[in-house]
């Protein structure tokens, strides 16, 4: 064995079959077992010697979770595979990922688990890659299972994709959930099922968000449509925090295994924007072991601070996302970043579109949502039933909407108008590079209301509102009904 690459990845000897296209024999399988101690590297290559004549790969594998310590990581352990092409970072092997969502996979030309690839099955060496998410003092103990079959390769087939636009209303407010999983990574519904409650959910458009791995992208053509648009991408899913890349060209894989002290989050980033898609770091304070973002924000087109049901790590994504405003102020509002909510959703009963971001785009298009996004046009509302008009009006008439600037003099008295249906009891609160400067009375029980407040540019660089439910207790703020991008107060 052997240590390879920055990221210290570990390659262990070969498993090799010694019959070939020729033989009589069907299929072969092996068994390879070893342990991993605890601060092993984060990913470990067993490579897969794959003669001539192979019709199916087939792999399964079961690893030790023995009682640890309190307060102590137990095994936790990742599987995925790389073809002949091999494991360069952000090469052409990649052939499929599941984490730690199955116990076994296989691969066709024709046809492949959920989370893997379709495509022929080429001579040469492949790589069965273990991530050792957590691994406990006793060590990992695992054992591994590999299978090929012989035979003639089954027809490839050509892979489908869902269409780049819908059917809209030209320029109006769109509603999204961009952060999704289904049986093609660790979720459990299949694109139908996701597709069915997106459209109940009231949205207009969603996007594929598969963990490490874009094979899910051919299996969304047959529920796109008219009314839903079907955007692809990927979360990619490192060990220094999660990102979705969202609205990408079909088939783009972004990869996923680096670090941030690797210095290598910056050629992805890049990556993504050049497949045309958005850089969305996910859930940046989640507390799950490796979700905590930290690649910092100097790549990110919009930041998503809120993720399905409101926690506290929600609350402080939030409170970061608005010190980011804050320095985007002293550049005179240059290079802000918008905010995004998603649901984030994998089973039942996670809601998809809970909460949703809602978009102003000049259409029902990946291009046209996208650049709605990317402007900040948006705000994020926990269901269908909330919606919000949010502007800034002073000096001679002019007005701003989300995500714009108002261009007045720093004392121009500015009347800042928030319009809202659908959020009973819930109150408003405005917010500035001051913080909270003004809190409503609660909506009446119909839910609809009107707020207004007077400020100037000196007063306040922007404002933002939030739309609160009554809190349960104390001075603390009730969890959000909406969260709006901000509007920007003077010239610029």
């Amino acid at each position: 064995m052997f240590v390879t690459g920055a990221a210290a990845a570990l390659t262990l000897g070969s498993v090799t079959f010694a019959r070939g296209a020729d033989d009589m024999h069907d299929a072969e399988t092996r068994t390879v077992r070893g342990t991993l101690p605890p601060g092993s590297p984060d990913f470990v290559y067993v490579p897969l010697e794959v003669p001539d004549g192979v019709r199916e790969i087939k792999v399964s594998y079961t690893y030790d979770r023995p009682s640890v310590p309190a307060g102590t990581q137990g095994n936790a352990l990742d599987i995925g595979i790389f073809d002949q092409r091999g494991t360069e970072l952000g090469g052409r092997g990649f052939r499929g990922w599941s984490g730690g969502a199955r116990t076994e996979f296989f691969i066709r030309a024709d046809e492949a688990t959920p989370g893997y690839l379709p495509g022929p099955i080429d001579e040469g060496t492949w790589q069965i890659a273990l991530g050792p998410y957590t691994v406990a003092p006793q060590g990992l103990g695992y054992e591994i299972t590999i299978t090929l079959t012989y035979g003639e390769q089954a027809e490839p087939v050509e892979p489908t994709y869902p269409p780049e636009r819908a059917k809209g209303r030209g320029r109006a407010w769109y509603r999204g959930d961009c952060h999704l999983h289904s049986w093609y990574s660790d979720g459990r519904r299949t694109p139908a099922e996701i597709a069915a409650l997106a459209r109940e959910a009231g949205l207009d458009f969603i996007n594929s968000s598969e963990h490490n791995t874009h094979s899910a992208h051919a299996h969304w053509a047959d529920v796109a449509g008219d009314d839903l648009l079907v955007m692809l991408g990927e979360e990619i899913t490192t060990r220094n925090g999660h990102v979705v890349a969202l609205g990408v060209e079909p088939g783009t894989f972004i990869d996923w295994r680096y670090r941030a002290r690797d210095n290598r989050f910056g050629k992805f980033a890049r990556q993504i924007r050049r497949a045309g898609g958005l850089v969305v770091p996910a859930h940046p304070h989640a507390t799950c072991v490796g979700c905590n973002w930290k690649f910092g924000f100097g790549e990110a087109d919009a930041i998503e601070v809120w993720n399905g049901i409101w926690t506290p790590d929600d609350e402080m994504a939030l409170a970061d996302w608005d010190s980011t405003l804050v320095a985007s102020v002293r550049e005179n509002g240059r290079g802000w970043i918008p905010a995004m909510g998603n649901s984030d959703a994998h089973r039942s009963p996670d809601p998809v579109g809970y909460p949703q971001t809602v978009v102003l785009a000049d259409d029902l298009t990946r291009e046209a949502i996208q650049e709605g996004i990317r402007a900040g046009r948006s705000y994020i509302a926990e269901s269908k039933t909330v919606s919000l008009t949010f502007t800034a009006s002073g000096g001679r008439g002019r007005q701003a909407g989300i995500g714009g600037r108002l261009e007045v003099d720093r004392d121009t008295p500015v009347t800042v108008r928030l319009e809202v249906t659908g959020a009973p009891r819930c109150t408003v609160r405005f917010v500035t590079d001051q913080g909270v400067l003004f809190t409503s009375a609660p909506l009446p029980v119909a839910g609809s209301g009107v707020v207004e407040w007077r400020t100037t540019p000196s007063y306040a660089a922007y404002v933002r509102a939030e739309l609160r439910h009554e809190a349960a207790v104390g001075p603390l703020p009730g969890t959000p009904a909406a969260l709006t991008n901000p509007i920007f107060l003077g010239r610029s």
